[in-house]
């Protein structure tokens, strides 16, 4: 049975990225773990030197955030009544990737689907706060799902990667599992920049080959472009309903994360992303 982990702030982002979860793993057992952190916004140092006891108000935030985290079940249960899924509620008094890092490890967590959108105003931000750090704090897999998006079965898959993988990867069975379970085709995306690849990139690149034998795949060179370019030009020719990066600790994923886009078009705010941490960034 897999455990998921569902951040929720009671918004309409959030519950949106729950109902995805709800479709992507309609046919699977699961554990779905509901969870809502608070801090309340009189709850700062000059405060606790005022009043050095202030758990009523811990205990009344505490209380309301349990009473919204119910009703967020029942509402799932009453929209999906999957006998498949049952859930877990968590309610805490902590930093939301503080507390999610706490829980990936108690509740031996598979995976984290939380919704994310760009600042207001500016949609050339990547992702969110909260999901860029928990992307980049927590060593788990975490599925970002865009406001608004609208549940489509993953059959068309993109993973952008330069072939600097560590075949290893604990997770790439995870990426398997999916193609599995939805009969995705698998489309492996490497930006070219006139140079070959390395003797190294082309091992992993034959191990990838290999290992998803089993699957619809394809390899995909993308030329004088870099990667999110070769990303967007992509999903302009083909319907891709999810896209798939490895974090690794060099230059690739944190160019690709963090570099400013200002495109109109911004891809990367219209599809539900996974990101896999690598095993360097594990260890």
């Amino acid at each position: 049975m897999k455990h998921i982990l569902l951040p929720t702030d009671f918004s309409d982002n959030a519950f949106n990225a729950i109902t995805y979860a709800m479709n992507f793993f309609k046919d699977e057992e699961v554990t779905f773990y509901l969870l809502n952190t608070f801090t309340p916004v009189s709850y700062h140092t000059g405060y606790l030197v005022e009043n050095p006891n202030p758990y009523g108000m811990e205990d009344i935030a505490m209380m309301n955030s349990k009473r919204d985290v119910e009703r967020i079940e029942e509402r799932i249960k009453k929209e999906f009544a999957n006998p498949k899924h049952s859930f877990v509620r968590l309610s805490a008094f902590n930093t939301l990737i503080g507390e999610i890092k706490e829980v990936v490890e108690k509740h031996d967590i598979d995976l984290v689907v939380m919704g994310t959108k760009g600042a207001t105003g500016a949609k050339e931000v990547f992702i969110g706060t909260h999901t860029m750090y928990t992307i980049k704090k927590v060593n788990c897999p975490v599925i970002a799902v865009p406001s608004g998006y609208i549940y489509e079965e993953p059959k068309e898959i993109l993973f952008p990667t330069d072939f600097n993988l560590n075949t290893h990867n604990r997770y790439l069975s995870l990426i398997k599992t999916i193609c599995d379970k939805h009969a995705s085709r698998l489309n492996i995306l490497n930006a070219y920049y006139g140079e070959p690849l390395k003797e190294k990139q082309e091992e992993v690149k034959g191990f990838l080959d290999t290992y998803f034998s089993g699957n619809t795949h394809a390899f995909h060179i993308a030329e004088g472009v870099d990667v999110i370019e070769a990303v967007e030009d992509f999903e302009k020719k083909q319907k891709i309903n999810l896209l798939i990066m490895i974090h690794n600790k060099h230059s690739f994923f944190e160019n690709l994360l963090f570099k400013p886009v200002i495109n109109q078009v911004a891809y990367h705010t219209n599809i539900p992303f996974l990101v896999v941490p690598s095993e360097e960034r594990i260890r």
